[in-house]
């Protein structure tokens, strides 16, 4: 059995540890918590600036100094393939990064009527009715035959009249996908959820 010893006036005190010492000590908890931070940031968010109007309203800005400042979380992807209507952002061949709408998922085949009605593998299908907006048809979609999503994902932007999608530069391939535009986190006065 352990007893403890009864402390005794006349014992010494431990000793105290300098200020300069516990001070490092923090800081190196700091850079600890600081790396550990960033490696959790790079390897599931991603920030981006949007510098288009052509996805308009759902992400605005011009230019870098007044774009929507976007949260893009990678973690969603790890486990399941991008959904139909979802904002994406994929990287293109030349290193930039954009951010577009999933319309065509892969193995499937887009059409748009002359009527401007899309349609997928001959099925209607409408955009989120906050939209209010039909397709144009331009690019591969202007002569309203079928156009071949492969293994990629077909993206449209939300602002159809001005947007480098895939009617120009074809489907997205899944290994240039980035991961989910997630949240508007600056200007505050449009902080949300990207829908």
């Amino acid at each position: 059995m352990l007893r403890r010893r009864k402390a005794n006036a006349d014992s010494p005190c431990p000793p105290r540890i300098p200020r300069a010492r516990r001070a490092l000590r923090l800081l190196e908890r700091g850079f600890a918590v600081v790396g550990v931070m960033t490696v959790v940031y790079v390897l599931t968010l991603d920030l981006s600036v949007v510098a288009s109007p052509s996805m308009s309203p759902t992400l605005e800005g011009t230019s870098v100094d007044n774009g929507d400042r976007v949260l893009t979380e990678k973690v969603s992807y790890w486990f399941r393939r991008p959904r139909r209507w979802e904002v994406i952002t994929f990287t293109r061949h030349d290193g930039l990064q954009i951010m577009k709408r999933v319309a065509g998922l892969p193995g499937e085949h887009m059409r748009l009527s002359k009527a401007r009605e899309l349609f997928v593998d001959d099925r209607q299908v409408h955009p989120p009715e906050a939209l209010n907006q039909k397709y144009l048809r331009f690019g591969n979609l202007f002569a309203g035959e079928p156009v071949p999503c492969g293994d990629g994902y077909y993206v449209l932007g939300d602002e159809t009249r001005d947007s480098d999608d895939s009617r120009f530069n074809g489907p997205v391939p899944p290994e240039q996908v980035v991961g989910r535009s997630w949240l508007i986190v600056w200007p505050l006065s449009r902080f949300g959820f990207v829908r």
